[in-house]
């Protein structure tokens, strides 16, 4: 992969892991990610004029993606509602590069390097151990949140693929990226008012500035996805993008207060391992 793209993704995925931090701080998680796809999508409308409308070969790719990231924003928020930020955060991304990586080969017929296929498989390794309960009671109380991580990966790999072949249809990966913002904005705004009015209203008013800035570092981390999947296999991007969870379990630990465990040392140097195979690949 090249470098210019390989730390990219990188740092789009520092941002990936600092918005997931901040739905677990102060305001509810399905009120925050309702703030963050309105901020998101508010900061995309304007760049509209700049981009303009992607192709029409991509619009059907579009309006699907935006109807799976709905989904995927209210299982991640039971999610999180349920369990740690540590343990639904690598399952949802652990499970989601193995499935996006079957599918790009399966459905797309896209190829990945030996080193590449290696990586994935490291990474992935790494972001699962991740998850591992740190005691028995937790693995009793967690079925709940590991049910929603898995659905939420599964949403991850779905539009993954979806927005990868969309973005290379559309004629420009930054009109697909802004186009996308604007109507996941427009859609979470639509719905958050439906059914969240009043606890919209209260959050906006004292916690909003955490999910509002979420809104920035996801726009940025995703945008930067999407372009970068017009550049290297789908697959390879999406798997970098998990070495999210290492910013994720720091952040944890840092600002929530959750334990660091020796496993989650070792996990760590098997998503090192796979991101220097996936820069080989």
């Amino acid at each position: 992969m090249d470098l210019f793209v390989f730390l990219a993704v990188l740092g789009a995925a520092l941002c990936h892991a600092a918005w997931n931090a901040g739905l677990k701080m102060r305001v509810d998680p399905a009120v925050a990610v309702t703030i963050l796809g309105i901020a998101s999508g508010a900061l995309a409308l304007p760049l509209l004029a700049v981009t303009g409308f992607p192709g029409r070969d991509s619009w059907l790719h579009l309006a699907a993606s935006i109807v799976i990231h709905v989904l995927y924003f209210m299982a991640l928020a039971e999610g999180y509602r349920s369990g740690d930020l540590s343990m639904v955060y690598p399952i949802a991304r652990g499970a989601a590069p193995l499935l996006t990586t079957f599918a790009s080969l399966l459905v797309l017929a896209e190829p990945l390097p030996a080193w590449g296929l290696a990586g994935i498989l490291l990474l992935t390794s790494g972001v699962l151990l991740l998850s591992l309960p740190r005691s028995t009671a937790q693995a009793r109380l967690d079925g709940r949140a590991i049910g929603y991580a898995l659905l939420t990966a599964f949403l991850i790999a779905s539009y993954t693929i979806i927005d990868g072949r969309g973005a290379r249809l559309a004629g420009s990966p930054h009109a697909y990226a802004v186009a996308f913002f604007a109507g996941n904005g427009l859609a979470m705004g639509l719905i958050g008012f439906v059914r969240q009015r009043a606890a919209l209203s209260a959050a906006l008013k004292s916690g909003w500035l955490i999910p509002f800035g979420g809104g920035v570092l996801s726009f940025v981390s995703y945008w930067v996805a999407i372009w970068a999947m017009t550049k290297a296999p789908i697959a390879l991007v999406a798997a970098l993008r998990e070495a999210s969870v290492l910013f994720a379990a720091a952040l944890g630990v840092i600002l929530l207060k959750e334990p660091l465990v020796a496993a989650r040392i070792i996990a760590a140097v098997l998503v090192v391992a796979g991101l220097v195979l996936i820069r080989l690949g």
